[in-house]
């Protein structure tokens, strides 16, 4: 089923293989969690569990070190999308972390974004990249990556997000940095609504003016916040085995998938890190249908809807549109 996708980030999009090969190139002694076959268990609902994931990312980060090696990732990060009917695909990617090995981060840029248009010749899948500043960092390096964002929007990017543990810091530190974005007409996209309650998802609408939530699943917790989450049309990047292998939610069928739904507030279902949740966007919508028994019509309307919060150029929306149709007709009743 034709689909975009909204909600990946950048070394998480990595295939484990491409991990095992690049650390054994340069060196890089892997701890056994990222060695295995299975993906890691994590739970970063606590500080402990947080640690370990953000410490397991930095590590598989670590293998990126070459432009041959960013082009790499992207490319297969393409060509997986494109295997599970992704027609657009928007890459998040904070450059400070391979800015060092690569010249800074203009240079950074250039390179992440020469690998996008390439992938994208290469494999017929449109692609962006969305520029995140981290939560974790001072919100003066934040104002410094929505300039750089806006300096590179003709290229590339379409958007600013801001994400690491959303427990951290107020979302109204970064205000600034959004507005930078904004008035340089980049899409806001911030986390929010994971690993803390409504009121982060609520912070992400009035103090950085989001267009789309990265998560937000946690609104369910509040009808009135559902209710300005439909009104407004903001969309939610929600990413179900990344909330359930983090610890948010204990099964599957405990993310309020259905509530969000029937609460008409729009969803773009993700796959946010399947280097270490285990899981591409194919399998998301597979998760849907089977732990909480979305129709293909559902189905349909949820791959519609992450089209249309996507900043996908107008064709490409409708013939991904076109698509959608195409195969619900298709489908056996």
């Amino acid at each position: 089923m034709p689909k975009a996708h909204l909600h990946l980030h950048f070394t998480g999009s990595m295939r484990p293989a491409t991990l095992l090969e690049l650390a054994d190139k340069y060196g890089v002694h892997l701890p056994d969690a990222l060695k295995s076959a299975e993906p890691p268990k994590l739970r970063a609902t606590d500080e402990r569990g947080w640690f370990r994931f953000q410490r397991l990312y930095d590590m598989a980060r670590s293998v990126l070190r070459s432009p041959e090696d960013i082009r790499r990732l992207v490319r297969e990060a393409a060509e997986e999308d494109a295997a599970d009917g992704s027609g657009w695909l928007e890459i998040q990617v904070d450059p400070t972390s391979y800015a060092p090995r690569l010249g800074g981060l203009i240079p950074t840029m250039e390179v992440i974004l020469d690998a996008v248009h390439s992938a994208s010749r290469e494999t017929g899948i449109g692609m962006a990249v969305v520029v995140a500043a981290n939560r974790m960092k001072h919100p003066l390096d934040a104002r410094t990556l929505a300039r750089l964002a806006v300096r590179f929007k003709d290229q590339g990017v379409v958007g600013f997000g801001l994400s690491n543990d959303e427990r951290r810091g107020f979302a109204r530190d970064f205000d600034r940095a959004f507005a930078i974005a904004r008035h340089g007409g980049l899409l806001a996209a911030p986390h929010g609504g994971e690993l803390s309650g409504p009121s982060s998802v609520r912070d992400c609408l009035d103090d950085l003016h989001a267009t789309r939530i990265g998560h937000g699943v946690r609104a369910a917790e509040d009808p009135r916040l559902l209710r300005k989450l439909a009104e407004r049309g903001v969309t939610c990047e929600v990413c179900p085995s990344s909330n359930v292998a983090l610890g948010v939610y204990e099964k599957p069928e405990a993310v309020p998938l259905r509530t969000l739904f029937d609460a008409g507030v729009p969803m773009a279902l993700g796959a946010d890190d399947p280097l270490l949740f285990g899981s591409r966007l194919a399998a998301q919508y597979r998760l849907v249908r089977e732990s909480h028994g979305f129709s293909d019509e559902e189905l349909a309307e949820l791959a519609r809807q992450s089209v249309r919060a996507s900043v996908a150029p107008q064709d490409v929306q409708e013939k991904l549109l076109s698509g959608v149709d195409e195969w619900l007709a298709a489908e056996p009743a």
